[in-house]
């Protein structure tokens, strides 16, 4: 009862209520099982989908929310498994964000840690249950539990262990001690937390090694926010022969980083341990025991918390990655050339036109240029440093490039590493082929151990080879590339390289958008490639299969209505000598009528450009993208990376209703 009575809002165990959480009957009903303490669904109904929300919560404080559950599935592997995905559902937010998916059935319950950042909004947690196309596969959730406090801490005193598992081992692993198991000689007498018999802590013997170096790890769950401060924790160790007691960090590929290791012998008495701690990306925190006999005694652990606040004082801000990426819209940021070089890279913008495309921030702003003014000896070399990245973090770089004009491409454009000494290079990245005159999206994932610069070289040999080399938005951010490690995409965002997104047509066929890769089949009219890689997807009208004059509809779901502005930002792209209207309208919920917020008529640019709408809508509403087929088959329209935004746009269109392109040609401006 008194453990009841302290159950957080948001919490439950599922034994005879579900605790205020309601699941939405648009979709597939959840079952509570009082008996067995859980709440399931299955494919007894047909349906795509079950939706369990739960009540309004508050945390001005970091919390953990802990999910006991277990995904059962008969097929062994599917295209579309049945998964399971929490997300979060804020205040004044249209979207809810993704906090964590899961895909893996097993035989019994598994436990997930997620990490909540204190917020001042209220905001709901929600459990998405897609059953894919098992035909008997089953969702159970045991237990929500939220408490305060970050998840990497513990105190071993309940029996999920708050995450914490064993990497097993046959011979030594780590057993929890305390409560009332008197089995063993090296059992302590009381652990910390409690400082009672009856409490409970973790503890390792050499008792059951078998061979030289036996290792056993505890590992916590990983950190699922970026954090930084100070891992604090109590420990006895007690040895007749070397154990070796170590405290790493493991990130998401694998890399062990040394934080922490006993340099004391022995203490019998609880010891206090506290180490500085930096997860900015996704890692976990491993106890590792490393055993020579079995004669060496044993190592206990108990209390493991965090601080927000570095244990030693030190200062120094944490490295912000955002300094060191550009769009070139207003100087060249912290990049710089080598004066020896000569000026191997310029900052141009192109007039919008419809013969050479402009940049990839925009389609109307600045980008760089490799080999501008043709000089007169043979051949070049410019070279792009960034500013000074600090050593042993995980990186991913990304920028966009497009080249122009080569009869080889090969080693036109290359990335080197210079650490700070500039002796040692390494070619992280080389241009091998892409399609000529195409945004291309190139990442690369890189870690080095001591500070380095990340170098852009374009190079020719021969006059008679040299094109053109541009370069835009360069990002650098913290962890791998891979999708796994960032602390998931924005809500409001589609890139419509897996689906349509929120997106749904009025209706399909002729008549209607396609969701595209590469060039559209009418020649001298449509994108080349996408916006968001170059080589991913977008939509578009095909104008071949339309007749003038005829109507296609992009309509986004219903979008749930906050108080305040939003900004909705995409790319359109509007080539072609015949092409027609490009509208977007608000329709709110109960309203016949359509608001419209943006026009563009008539062809535009080659480019792909930026359109930005400010708009408000306190009821739910949704948006439509109107495309009106223009006089010939060479109007082909399209759209791609769309986005939604709580809050003012940060920079403002000048014309909401424009016709055709100015008069400015082919133009580049120095």
């Amino acid at each position: 009862l008194a453990e009841a009575a302290l159950l957080s809002p948001g919490s439950c165990a599922f034994e005879d209520s579900a605790c205020g959480y309601q699941w939405d009957y648009a979709h597939l009903p959840w079952t509570l099982h009082g008996e067995g303490h859980y709440i399931s669904v299955d494919t007894s109904y047909e349906g795509e989908k079950a939706v369990l929300y739960s009540p309004d919560l508050y945390s001005e404080e970091w919390s953990c929310v802990r999910l006991i559950y277990q995904i059962a599935t008969t097929l062994e592997t599917s295209p579309d498994p049945t998964r399971l995905n929490l997300y979060l559902r804020q205040e004044g937010e249209s979207f809810d964000r993704l906090l964590w998916s899961a895909k893996e059935p097993s035989d019994s319950w598994l436990i997930a840690s997620l990490d909540l950042m204190n917020s001042t909004k209220k905001y709901k947690l929600v459990l998405e249950g897609e059953m894919g196309q098992d035909k008997s596969a089953s969702i159970a959730i045991f237990e929500i539990k939220i408490t305060l406090g970050y998840c990497v801490e513990c105190d071993f005193e309940e029996n999920h262990l708050c995450g914490f598992v064993n990497r097993w081992n046959p011979n030594v692993n780590w057993f929890v001690g305390g409560g009332n198991i008197h089995n063993s000689q090296s059992i302590l007498p009381k652990d910390h937390t409690l400082n009672s018999a009856l409490g409970h802590y973790m503890y390792v013997d050499s008792v059951y090694v078998k061979d030289f170096q036996e290792v056993a790890q505890l590992i916590s769950p990983k950190t699922m926010a970026p954090m930084s401060g100070c891992l604090s924790f109590y420990y006895q160790l007690k040895q007749e022969s070397s154990i070796v007691f170590t405290v790493y960090l493991r990130d998401g590929s694998g890399f062990y980083e040394e934080i922490w290791k006993t340099d004391t012998a022995l203490s019998t008495d609880w010891a206090l341990a506290e180490v500085d701690f930096n997860a900015p990306y996704p890692m976990e925190v491993v106890f590792e025991v490393a055993f020579n006999s079995a004669k060496g005694g044993y190592v206990a652990l108990d209390d493991i918390s965090f601080s927000p606040v570095y244990c030693s004082n030190q200062t120094g801000s944490p490295f912000d990655p955002a300094n060191a990426g550009c769009n070139f819209e207003e100087d060249l940021c912290n990049f710089y050339q080598d004066q020896k070089d000569g000026p191997g890279w310029s900052r141009v913008k192109v007039k919008r036109n419809v013969y050479r495309a402009g940049d990839h921030t925009t389609g109307f702003g600045y980008y760089l240029l490799a080999n501008t003014k043709y000089t007169s000896q043979p051949g070049y070399i410019g070279r792009l440093y960034g500013p000074t990245l600090p050593g042993n973090l995980q990186f991913c770089l990304s920028f966009y490039y497009a080249l122009y004009g080569f009869f080889k491409m090969s080693g036109t454009l290359a990335v080197y590493i210079f650490e700070e000494n500039h002796v040692v290079q390494e070619k992280i990245w080389s241009v091998l082929d892409s399609p000529k005159g195409v945004w291309t999206k190139a990442e690369i994932s890189f870690k080095k151990p001591m500070p380095c610069k990340v170098v852009f070289v374009s190079l020719c040999k021969s006059f008679w080879d040299c094109g053109l080399v541009a370069l835009d938005d360069v990002t650098l951010s913290l962890g791998t590339c891979q999708a796994a490690d960032s602390f998931l995409l924005s809500p409001g965002e589609c890139t419509f390289e897996k689906d349509e997104c929120v997106f749904t047509q009025k209706k399909r066929g002729r008549g209607s958008w396609h969701r595209g890769r590469g060039p559209t089949p009418t020649s001298y009219t449509g994108p080349k490639g996408d916006h968001t890689t170059g080589v991913g997807y977008y939509m578009y009208i095909e104008a071949s299969d339309m007749v003038y004059g005829q109507r296609a509809y992009l309509v986004s779901r219903l979008l749930r209505g906050i108080s305040g502005k939003q900004c909705l930002t995409f790319f359109y792209h509007m080539y072609g000598a015949g092409t027609g209207l490009l509208s977007v309208y608000l329709k709110k919920e109960g309203d016949d009528e359509e608001i419209p917020l943006w026009r563009r008529t008539g062809e535009q640019s080659i480019s792909w450009l930026r359109g930005l709408i400010e708009y408000e809508s306190d009821r739910n509403y949704q948006i439509i993208f109107e495309v009106i087929r223009g006089v010939s088959m060479r109007s082909d329209t399209a759209i791609d990376d769309v986005l939604f935004q709580a809050g003012h746009c940060l920079e403002v269109e000048e014309i909401q209703f424009s016709s055709g392109y100015p008069d400015s040609l082919n133009e580049i401006e120095y």
